[in-house]
């Protein structure tokens, strides 16, 4: 007879498979699908030779592949639980932000630091960054630190700047910026990790063990929202190889459950770096070694521009609301080049950020490079964001065969102020342009890039399928997907960015037990609706690993929702 250690009967599933096939019931071994049937309940002899605690009754709830977020930064966001939420959803100007920040302080002994996250220049009512002189009000003995929304640009107090040794004679650097009052002096807002490392390099850790504890509340929130793979986009960008080992021991003592692909910073791979000379498939068998699989190397990880709204974004035209601004490139085109011929000499996938149009050029050129000097065939080599790509862009990516992960979030996000201040309205109708990478084929997915935004890959599907701003507008009609391929976007063709798509991203057999299970059909809803569907539960091999407050499994093998 055969065995199987779980049921899950009456589904609406949603397999996702080349097919599309919908079923009604499957059954789980050995955490990967065993049996999946068109009926509701399946043959009597499975039902009989399985214990009834062991057989769920999703009475009609929907069953889909688990999601997978292919580009977010899951460390950042455990941290920024911890410190002050500075956002414009909670702040509507500069005095509210300035009053949180007092309240911390209020906790904090003289010289502790203070930070914060998430201000948003361009929704505040003063229409500018907070400057160090405001900081200074409220904290002349405490420095503090504060990041914007995008990540690319952060203020400080005038103890922190002194604290790090940043005076008015400072020089910028090549990808860094320093902000200056009219007179010289410098008003505390830092442009871009050049110019952010002198103060980061002196800010207290964190110690190992806080987090692990942070990343393990991080990753309950991700599993709420039905992701079961996870790829945090840049390990190493701010405390090193050290952040390597969080990771690891928070699999290992259990807290985070997620299956986790890791960008490893070329910094960590290139010269003086901790895996300097290392190839892929050994850095790979290392982490995959140790984890039992469980996590695996994704990508080198570069970056070469900035963030639109920070106007770092490197365009080909200037920006709409500044003809004397482009933004510009983080590396010289031939030393670009010598760096990703290394990193793909040894094996490595790279993944690049790229924001801008004309950074999106310089990857293509460089891509284009390494794959003349060294042909490979299915290299899966990415850019990430995507944000600005031209119809040439995205014909290179297809004809070199680069793959795209699109920042589809921004549309909402920021799809009003690219069409009136950033890029203006012909460039911001073709941001995150989805339905060309369709029409080319291209191998893509969607994702959040939390904490820039909030992790919800329902969420993203939903801008992906309907293309509406914050302010209700439809921004690029003819760039809107259908439902299915944005659900593909973050399942199937997920696990094929992953080199995994044989064993996740559908519900097939063979393949393993990782699910979302939903209290709607996304695919025969009103289209609108889907960033409020629920997730009831999610299973990673066959497990529970969450289920929501409001339903409760029972000993029948039903499924139930609570009062």
């Amino acid at each position: 007879m055969e065995r199987s250690d779980l049921l899950i009967i009456n589904a609406n599933i949603l397999t996702l498979d080349n097919k599309n096939s919908k079923a009604g019931s499957l059954s789980i071994v050995d955490g990967k699908v065993s049996g999946i049937w068109d009926e509701s309940i399946p043959p009597s002899e499975i039902i009989h030779s399985i214990e009834n605690e062991k057989i769920i009754d999703l009475q009609g709830a929907t069953l889909i592949p688990g999601f997978i977020d292919t580009h977010n930064h899951i460390l950042v966001y455990a941290q920024n639980l911890k410190r002050v939420n500075c956002s414009s959803s909670q702040n509507k100007n500069i005095n509210d932000i300035l009053s949180r920040i007092s309240e911390e302080i209020d906790k904090k002994s003289h010289g502790e630091w203070v930070r914060g996250y998430g201000y948003d220049d361009t929704l505040l009512e003063e229409q500018r960054h907070p400057t160090r002189e405001e900081l200074d009000t409220i904290s002349p003995n405490n420095p503090v630190y504060i990041t914007h929304i995008s990540g690319h640009i952060a203020v400080v107090n005038s103890l922190a700047l002194k604290m790090a040794g940043i005076t008015k004679d400072v020089l910028d650097s090549k990808g860094g910026l320093f902000g200056r009052f009219p007179n010289g002096e410098l008003n505390g807002v830092l442009y871009e990790k050049p110019a952010m490392k002198p103060i980061l390099d002196i800010i207290p850790p964190f110690t190992e063990n806080e987090l692990i504890s942070m990343l393990g509340e991080a990753a309950q929130d991700y599993l709420a929202q039905g992701i079961t793979t996870n790829t945090d986009a840049g390990l190493g960008i701010y405390d090193g190889a050290s952040e390597y080992e969080v990771h690891l021991k928070a699999f290992e003592n259990g807290s985070n459950p997620l299956k986790t692909r890791l960008m490893f910073m070329h910094t960590l791979l290139g010269k003086g770096g901790v895996y300097e000379g290392w190839s892929a498939s050994e850095l790979d068998e290392m982490i995959s070694n140790r984890t039992n699989g469980h996590m695996r190397l994704d990508s080198a990880k570069l970056f070469q521009d900035g963030s639109i709204q920070g106007l770092t974004g490197a365009l080909r035209q200037p920006y709409y609301c500044d003809n004397d601004v482009k933004g510009a490139l983080f590396h010289e085109q031939h030393l670009f080049n010598e760096e990703l011929v290394d990193l793909h000499k040894r094996g490595f996938r790279i993944a690049i950020h790229g924001n801008g149009d004309r950074a999106i050029g310089s990857i293509l050129e460089s891509y284009d490079f390494i794959l003349n000097q060294e042909p490979r065939d299915n290299h899966r080599h990415r850019i990430e964001h995507v944000q600005t790509a031209t119809i040439e862009d995205l014909d290179e990516m297809e004809r070199l065969n680069v793959a795209g992960s699109f920042f589809i979030n921004h549309v909402y996000y920021w799809g009003d102020r690219h069409y009136r201040l950033f890029l203006g309205p012909e460039r911001a109708k073709r941001i995150n342009p989805l339905a060309d990478a369709v029409k080319r084929d291209l191998l893509f997915t969607i994702h959040s890039d939390c904490p820039i935004t909030p992790i919800s890959p329902l969420f993203s599907v939903w801008a992906a399928v309907n293309r509406i701003t914050k302010e209700g507008k439809v921004l690029g009609e003819d760039q809107q997907i259908d439902v299915v391929t944005a659900l593909k976007s973050m399942t199937i063709y997920g696990a094929k960015l992953n080199f995994d798509e044989e064993n996740t991203g559908s519900i097939e057999v063979g393949k393993f037990a990782d699910f979302a299970v939903l209290d709607q059909d996304p695919t025969r809803i009103d289209p609108m609706k889907i960033k409020d569907i629920s997730v009831i539960s999610t299973f990673i091999n066959g497990k529970n690993v969450y289920k929501k407050e409001a339903v409760e499994f029972i000993n029948s093998g039903g499924l139930k929702h609570s009062n």
